[in-house]
């Protein structure tokens, strides 16, 4: 799964969807998209990814207690 960083715009390999969808983990593993090599994985802070279309992530993704209001 891809996702965009926000900062500056760059596609994001998503490496553990588990840890995409866990409210849990603030970070997640991946790596940039870019050029004809494969870049080294790096720890990205959920809040700076959004989908590719600019739309941000579920909201019980993000937040443990989602659930509550």
């Amino acid at each position: 799964m891809f996702l965009k960083y926000r900062p500056d715009g760059s596609l994001v390999e998503v490496l553990d969807v588990k840890q995409l969808m866990d409210p849990f983990a603030a970070c997640l593993s991946g790596r940039f998209h870019a050029g004809e090599e494969m870049q080294d994985p790096q720890s990205f802070t959920k809040t700076d990814l959004v989908f590719p279309s600019d739309e941000a992530m579920p909201r019980c993704w993000l937040d443990p207690a989602y659930h509550q209001g």
